[in-house]
Formats: structure tokens, sequence, C-alpha cells
């Protein structure tokens, strides 16, 4: 059992060396520095999860985008704490934003830029790929029942324990501010609790990086769609199969707000999800959920 967790955390490191944008020498950050030159060549796992993304972005109409950096840049979120960007500079970034502008070659494993200035970053899904590939592996090598997590925002559960109870995880109240956990009175408060038996959780949330102009506090989760930072939801979630998928919708969710239970799940109607709004009133917000019909 040491042996097949050490190959897993291995496989994942060796995910996280190809996926970065912050190592100089993997494969994402050299497609960031050439592409808009030419095709850039990529190993065949990674140009899978770049179609795979592409498709994720396309069942959301957008409200996932991995070429989101140029606008996360401009924001000053990007290694900052972030900072209200100038007209010219947001428009500038908003025309280097867009899945459409990517070119995937299945033939050359390539990867090209139809515009200069363009940038992946595919830290909204690595980690769920990253959780795919070690649930994958464990299975491999004989393990039935685990718990695989990637910090807060992504968990997976791979069979049952031998206690024969399931896999548990609950999600708390969301963080009103981004030095806000929760008030008094919802302090231990469990929003929901999710089974995960061969399924995956990801949560989004726009607590963390932020930064107030006048009375309001804006996030450092952005809408690629309109290039300004989510307003209208403070936390999503999403139970699927795949963690891949699970990590992109979650993200997704919380761009698109309510509405989006209805619009992925007419894509997934498996999906079991909830999404935190704004709301005034004694805790700051309110919970919609949505589970699958019933077979």
């Amino acid at each position: 059992m040491r042996a097949a967790g050490e190959e897993t955390l291995d496989e994942i490191e060796r995910i996280e060396a190809q996926l970065s944008i912050f190592r100089p020498d993997s494969e994402m950050a050299r497609v960031n520095r050439r592409a808009a030159e030419g095709p850039v060549r990529v190993s065949p796992p990674v140009f899978r999860l770049l179609e795979r993304a592409r498709i994720l972005s396309q069942e959301t109409g957008g409200a996932f985008d991995p070429t989101v950096g140029p606008l996360v840049r401009a924001w000053g979120f990007l290694g900052g704490g972030g900072a209200w960007p100038d007209s010219d500079r947001l428009a500038e970034a908003r025309a280097r934003v867009g899945m459409e502008h990517v070119e995937l070659d299945p033939s050359q494993f390539s990867v090209r830029f139809a515009r200069p200035g363009m940038m992946l970053d595919l830290g909204a899904i690595g980690k769920g790929y990253a959780l795919d590939v070690a649930v994958e592996l464990l299975r491999e090598v004989g393990v039935t029942c685990a718990l695989v997590h990637g910090g807060t925002s992504s968990v997976q559960g791979l069979g049952v324990p031998p206690d024969g109870q399931p896999w548990k995880v609950a999600i708390g109240p969301p963080a009103i501010t981004s030095d806000t956990t929760a008030t008094d009175d919802t302090a231990g408060e469990v929003l929901a609790e999710f089974v995960l038996t061969d399924v995956s959780l990801g949560v989004s949330a726009v607590a963390g990086k932020a930064f107030r102009r006048g009375n309001r506090e804006w996030g450092h989760v952005l809408d690629p769609r309109t290039g300004e930072p989510v307003q209208g939801a403070l936390l999503a979630a999403v139970v699927l199969p795949e963690a891949t998928a699970t990590d992109a919708l979650a993200t997704a969710l919380l761009v698109l707000g309510a509405e989006g239970l209805e619009k992925l799940g007419a894509r997934h109607p498996n999906l079991r999800a909830l999404v935190v709004l704004p709301e005034s009133g004694p805790t700051g917000w309110r919970v919609v959920r949505r589970e699958p019909l019933p077979p």
C-alpha cells in the first residue's frame, strides 16, 4: 500500500511538472511562450486534456475557459492581490481570451494561438485531472477503496470503506468576504453532505484573493465572457464521476449562478450540484440545489 501511494503521488508530481504555468520548463509554459509564433507540440496526455478542456468550455458557453489568464493578469491576480484595471488594458485582455482562438491539431499533437498575447492556464481543471489519473493508478494496483483529495476544492471517492459506510464530505458556509469564513450564527453549519462512491466533488468559491473598491469586494474568480469578477454567486459545488469535469463545471457554475444548474444538468442528467447566492439577511446567502431525476 505504501508503494501504491508513493507511485500515485509521484504521478501527481509529474502532472504538476507538465501543467504548471509557474514552472518555466513545463509543457504549458512552453506553449504560452511559443504558440503565438507557430504550432507547439505537446505530449499526447496533455493534448487530450486540452481537447477535454475545449469541450467543457463549449458546454458551458465559455463560463469555463482556460484562456482566462490575460484577464487574471489585467486584474492583478496573477501573483498579486488584485487591482482595478484601466479600461484599455481590460479591453486588450478580453481580446486575448477565448478557447475558440486556440488551434489544436490532433495529427501533430500541437497547439497554436490564433492571437498574440494569449495564455493557457489549466489550474481550474488540473487538480481534477490529477485525481482522475491517481484513482486509475490505484485501481490498477488493486486498491478498492480510497479517498483522494487535492485540497478543499477537489475530492474523489473510490469504492466503499471496509466498514460499509460510504465516503462522506461536507461543505460549510461560504466566506462573505476574503477574511471571513463564517459568522457566529453559521459557524459549524453544514450546507450539504455528499456521498462519494466512485464519484468526484468539485468546489469553487470567490473567497481568497480579493480587493475592495468602494463598498464592494472584487474577487479573483473572473467571468471570461464579461472580463469582470464574479458577483452573482459565492460558492458552487458539483458531483459527477469524472473529477476533471467537476473541477471545470464547478468553476462554470460559480460564473453562471443559479441558471447554470439546469444548463449544466441538461448535458449531465446525473449532475448533483448546489450554488450559494448572495442575499440580504442574517447569513448573507441562500442555497439553490439540483438533484438528478430518478431513472
